[in-house]
């Protein structure tokens, strides 16, 4: 192989899937998600690439089964599935707020996928033409993006609208992509070529609808919820909180707990909406495209709050969890700003 096929088939193999996901990241215009989670999704791409290669071999001695049949019906549920463990994680500990950041970081992680996969396959098809990367970077690769993007979106789209995160809300868009992956592998070369072009048209398509869907609820959440929070912020600082449904809720507890822990519940409860605030804030800025200064005094105030909760005991944040914001998203935002403050 000379250096220039050598060169051609490394950029046909690993730029197309590489410029797709730096144009996701560009146009994330609230600066959801940071360059380093995006590099620690490729990083966990290409690891769960490395695991199915060595369990995909396996699987074949065990079963016996031809790699034709293999590839269509049981590869995909296989990688599929070790694709998502990574995004099921993050959606599971709220460090994914929104259908935008969900679909930036499934495709990242089957862009790490299928860097591993072609790097693999550079060094062991020396024979195959051109045909196979132009295939392999614009479709093979689009689509471990794609579905990885597609897992993230539905799950997102299903808690989004039950107003919690479920394990379960990741299955029907796994289902989903397991169905897409074994249609592509029933494809010969040459439908394989013609399937990739559907999927460099249908996929951008359906980004730029979640993108637009998502911008849209997102600054609708901002803008409603910073007003109810600066409005509750006020009535606490001002003492006026207390003839509210929300004050009049922690007096009849009175009974129930020493006046120590109902302090260290308004304290708790005071610094979360400071803490909400603020988050809602940077990220209004982050949209106009202002510089965001560090403040030292976030990082004081997380320890103060994780001080006051372990004060006021399993029984207190039972509590006093109906007067907090406790939605995907409102954890979502206090992750964010916790990870910047760090």
């Amino acid at each position: 192989m000379t250096t220039g096929h050598l060169v051609l088939r490394v950029g046909l193999g690993f730029l197309p899937v590489l410029t797709f996901a730096l144009i996701l990241f560009v146009f994330d215009n609230f600066q959801l998600v940071k360059f380093r989670a995006v590099g620690e999704a490729l990083l966990a791409g290409a690891l769960t690439a490395f695991f199915c290669l060595l369990l995909n071999r396996w699987l074949l001695n065990v079963t016996g089964l031809n790699v034709p049949f293999y590839s269509r019906y049981l590869a995909p549920v296989v990688e599929e599935s070790a694709k998502a463990v990574y995004l099921f994680l993050l959606l599971r500990r709220h460090r994914l707020g929104f259908l935008v950041d969900s679909a930036i970081i499934g495709f990242a992680i089957g862009a790490g996928f299928a860097l591993f996969e072609n790097i693999y396959f550079l060094y062991s098809l020396h024979e195959h033409g051109l045909l196979l990367w132009l295939i392999r970077g614009f479709g093979t690769a689009v689509m471990h993006g794609g579905t990885v993007a597609l897992v993230g979106i539905m799950a997102k789209s299903r808690s989004e609208r039950r107003r919690r995160e479920r394990s379960v809300d990741i299955l029907p868009g796994l289902a989903v992509a397991v169905l897409i992956h074994s249609l592509f592998n029933h494809f010969p070369l040459q439908g394989q070529f013609l399937a990739s072009i559907i999927f460099l048209i249908g996929l951008p398509l359906t980004i730029f609808l979640v993108y637009h869907h998502s911008e849209r609820s997102l600054r609708q959440w901002l803008e409603a919820g910073f007003g109810s929070d600066v409005e509750l912020l006020e009535m606490i600082r001002t003492g006026s909180m207390l003839q509210s449904p929300s004050g009049r809720y922690l007096q009849s507890l009175k009974d129930r707990l020493p006046g120590s822990v109902l302090v260290d519940m308004l304290c708790t409860l005071r610094l979360h909406v400071e803490l909400s605030v603020k988050a809602k804030a940077v990220l209004l800025l982050q949209e106009q495209g202002f510089p965001i200064p560090a403040d030292p005094e976030v990082r004081e105030k997380f320890r103060e709050l994780e001080a006051l909760r372990r004060s006021i005991g399993r029984l207190g944040r039972r509590l006093l969890a109906p007067l907090l914001h406790t939605s995907t998203r409102e954890l979502w935002q206090m992750h964010m700003l916790h990870d910047r403050s760090g």
